[in-house]
C-alpha cells in the first residue's frame, strides 16, 4: 500500500480570500518504506537538534517558522535554514514521491469550490500514478491511503466516498465532447486526520506546500532572502507526471 502524506498552504476560501493562490502538497511512500521513512526523518530531527538546537519534538511549521522561533535562541536566519534543510533531506529519499496542486483563484467562478477541485486532483494523480506503477517500487496493484492534518475533515471524508463511487472525468479532446465515469477505486478508507505535531512527515509535507506557494506568490522575506524557487530543491524527487505542462510536474489548476 502507498500512504500519501498532505498538507496545504494558502486558503482556500475564493471571496475576499487573503491569498490568491492554495496549494497541496502530498508525500508518497509505500508501506515497506515506511520505517525507513519515519527513521530517516528521526535522524535529521536529531541533527536540527545538534546544529541549531531546535528539540527533536518541536513542530515544523512554516509559516509560523517565517513569523516566529518555534525555540529561544534560534534566529530567523537559522529558522529559514531549517526549512531549507528539510527539502534537501527530503530529495536524498530516492524511495518517496511528491505531488503538488496549485489552485490559482483569478477568474475563478464564485461557485468555484477551491477545497474540492484543489484535492479532486490531488487524489486522482494519487490513484492514477498507482495504477500506472509509476510511484517508486512500482507496485502497480497496489492501494493508496490518505495521511492529512485534521483540517477540514469531514468535507475531505465526504468527496473521497463521492468519487470512490462516481467520479465524472472529460473526454480527452480526441474523443469528442461528454464525460466517463472513473470511479478512484485505490483509494481505500477515509482520510486519517491526524495533528501534524505528531508527524515529522506530515510537518514535511507542510514545508512542501508552503514552498510550492511561494514559489507563486512569495512574501517579501522569502523574496529578500532569495527562497523562492527552493521548491526546485526537491526536483529528484517530483512526481513529474502528474503535470507535463511545466517542468515540476505541478498540476495548476
Amino acid at each position: 500500500m502507498y500512504i500519501m502524506y498532505v498538507d496545504e498552504s494558502g486558503d482556500s476560501g475564493l471571496i475576499n480570500s487573503p491569498t490568491r493562490y492554495f496549494a497541496l502538497s502530498g508525500i508518497i511512500v509505500h508501506e515497506s518504506r515506511w520505517r525507513d521513512l519515519h527513521d530517516h526523518l528521526l535522524a535529521f530531527r536529531k541533527t536540527l537538534k545538534g546544529v541549531y538546537g531546535l528539540p527533536v519534538r518541536t513542530e515544523i511549521h512554516s509559516s509560523e517558522y517565517v513569523r516566529s522561533p518555534p525555540a529561544p535562541g534560534i534566529s530567523k536566519n537559522q529558522r529559514l535554514s531549517i526549512l531549507r534543510n528539510q527539502l534537501d533531506e527530503l530529495a536524498k529519499i530516492d524511495f518517496i514521491s511528491i505531488t503538488n496542486v496549485m489552485v490559482d483563484k483569478t477568474g475563478k467562478a464564485a461557485d468555484y469550490d477551491v477545497f474540492d477541485n484543489a484535492w479532486r486532483a490531488l487524489l486522482q494523480r494519487f490513484d492514477n500514478t498507482i495504477g500506472y506503477g509509476n510511484f517508486p517500487g512500482g507496485h502497480k496493484a497496489d492501494k493508496g491511503l490518505v495521511i492529512t492534518d485534521n483540517t477540514e475533515g469531514e468535507k475531505l471524508r465526504r468527496l473521497i466516498r463521492r468519487i470512490g463511487a462516481y467520479n465524472p472525468v472529460p473526454n480527452q479532446q480526441h474523443a469528442g465532447p461528454g464525460y466517463r465515469d472513473i470511479p478512484m477505486v485505490r483509494i481505500v478508507e477515509d482520510a486519517f486526520g491526524k495533528d501534524s505535531r505528531d508527524s515529522y512527515m506530515i510537518q514535511a509535507a507542510d514545508v512542501c506546500a508552503y514552498f510550492l506557494l511561494q514559489k507563486h506568490a512569495p512574501c517579501a522575506y522569502i523574496k529578500k532572502r532569495g527562497a523562492v524557487h527552493y521548491l526546485n530543491r526537491l526536483d529528484s524527487i517530483l512526481n513529474k507526471r502528474a503535470s507535463q505542462f511545466n517542468g515540476f510536474g505541478i498540476v495548476v489548476l
